[in-house]
């Protein structure tokens, strides 16, 4: 075996993110919370970062046209596009970096000149915050367990039996279902217990408020539930045994068949049926709905314009301390410490830049949205129209990867309702007359179509396809099976209404 080296040469492309880069797309995907933690953070983490004294300032900017907007924002997709002058650089003196922040901090005087002196009146403020917060916290609600074991009071049952079921309702789950097999949970008891007094105590536990609780399965839940002062109470129990998935897929006939019960009792039962409840402790869970703070405002103007607004008032204002900067520019200075601020005020320049690019892109995007989807917020959802991303990253001058950060996690609050941004992008089709259309027209259409069939005969897909070519929408059937599923439209045997004539 023979070895030996030789050199080469080849030539080849990389684009390399900076780490100032990476930041600025991370800032601008996030949302107007995830930014305030954000920056929260970095206040905690950064010593040369400051909390500057609230002065709001108007934030509006008219819908005008993109074009006259200012320059294009710089691309944070492209790696080659020029970015500003770094405050500290790793090369030269950095003594006009310095000069740049001198003057940054004059400009600010009125602000924060008096970086040392603490403010009260924020203190205070951030005091009564706190306490707002507090008082309109929404307190834990009660368990479902805790309600179970409170009504055991009233239950005239001993020391011992009055464990059994505390241990019992302790193996409830969150819909109210006894999960566990009574066997399993007999092993884990000291004594003596039989499978009868188990099944005696469970029978105690379903008495108990709310009807169903403690139910083994689907069926037992609702068959707990059906009294007698339930309206057709023995049609009832007989679908609930027997005829649940003929209800499903709405077979009407083949139960009348098998019961002998007549079609409009049958109808009447399922309505019944509807109401009672299959998961009897939902109401004892929490919900857990996201509370949406909305990044923007689009209000109308007394002219009938649309005027964007960046909501980020509660975005923490923050700016470089003065007396860290005259610090790094002693002369004086240990090396190392100069090195941690220089670091330091490196980081914070960054991200003051990042924050500001992510406004000034975030108000771009959404006044060219706005301004492409007018009709939407004039006439309604149903008069949205297609667009694409790369339509506002050609707009607005930047890579179409920005414009997807930018709406990411956005909401937009308008006169029609708070929407995501996201939810102003969408493809479409070409009528018959050769117009662009929306899916979500076409959409509301299918909704329109389905609401006004005669019940007692629906459409099948292939005719919503003819319903809506008629109507100037050539669509796939494919397209109509896919979107009547999303918008939860049942199938034409299931929307079928059973009459006795039928």
């Amino acid at each position: 075996m023979r070895l030996d080296t030789s050199m080469s040469q080849r030539m080849e492309q990389k684009m390399i993110l900076a780490p100032r880069m990476i930041q600025s797309m991370e800032i601008l995907q996030l949302a107007v919370m995830a930014l305030q933690e954000r920056i929260e953070h970095e206040l905690q983490e950064n010593p040369v970062l400051e909390l500057k004294e609230d002065n709001p300032e108007e934030n509006a900017l008219p819908a005008e046209d993109i074009e006259g907007a200012g320059e294009p924002e710089p691309d944070l997709a492209e790696a080659g596009n020029p970015e500003k002058e770094l405050v500290i650089d790793d090369k030269g003196d950095n003594e006009q970096d310095f000069d740049r922040l001198m003057a940054i901090n004059e400009d600010w005087a009125d602000h924060f000149n008096e970086e040392h002196r603490t403010s009260s009146n924020r203190v205070d403020e951030e005091t009564d915050k706190k306490h707002d917060a507090m008082v309109n916290m929404a307190s834990r609600p009660q368990s479902l367990q805790d309600y179970l074991s409170d009504q055991l009071a009233f239950l005239d049952v001993g020391p011992e039996d009055l464990e059994l079921l505390r241990y019992l309702i302790s193996h409830i789950d969150e819909r109210g279902y006894l999960s566990t097999p009574l066997e399993e949970i007999g092993r884990g008891l000291d004594g003596g217990i039989t499978a009868a007094q188990l099944e005696e105590a469970l029978a105690r536990v379903q008495t108990l408020d709310p009807p169903g609780v403690g139910a083994r399965d689907y069926k037992e839940c609702l068959l707990l539930q059906v009294t007698a002062e339930t309206p057709h109470r023995e049609v009832v129990r007989a679908l609930i045994q027997s005829h649940l998935e003929d209800i499903q897929h709405n077979r009407l006939p083949v139960i009348q068949k098998r019961t002998g019960f007549d079609l409009d009792t049958i109808q009447h039962a399922i309505e019944v049926l509807k109401h009672l409840n299959p998961k009897p402790g939902s109401k004892f869970t929490a919900d857990n709905i996201p509370y949406v703070v909305p990044d923007i405002a689009v209000e109308r103007t007394e002219e009938g314009e649309y005027e964007i607004k960046l909501l980020d008032d509660w975005t923490p204002n923050i700016y470089i301390s003065r007396r860290y900067i005259d610090l790094y520019r002693d002369k004086s200075a240990d090396p190392k410490a100069k090195e941690f601020l220089k670091r330091k005020i490196q980081s914070a320049q960054w991200l003051i830049e990042a924050i500001e690019q992510r406004r000034s892109t975030l108000a771009k995007v959404t006044k060219a949205i706005i301004k492409h989807q007018r009709a939407f917020l004039d006439r309604g959802p149903e008069h949205i129209e297609p667009l694409k991303m790369q339509q506002i990253a050609d707009l607005v001058g930047v890579h179409v990867t920005t414009v997807s950060r930018a709406v990411d996690d956005k909401w937009v609050q308008t006169p029609r309702g708070i929407f995501p941004l996201k939810r102003f992008f969408g493809g479409g089709t070409q009528t018959s007359s050769g117009e662009e259309v929306a899916w979500e027209t076409i959409k509301q259409k299918l909704l329109e179509i389905v609401g006004n069939e005669d019940k007692a005969n629906p459409l099948s897909d292939e005719e919503l396809v003819n319903k809506l070519a008629q109507s100037g929408y050539p669509v796939a059937r494919r397209t109509v099976t896919k979107y009547r599923k999303m918008l939860h439209i049942q199938s034409s045997r299931q929307r079928k209404v059973w009459t006795n004539e039928a």
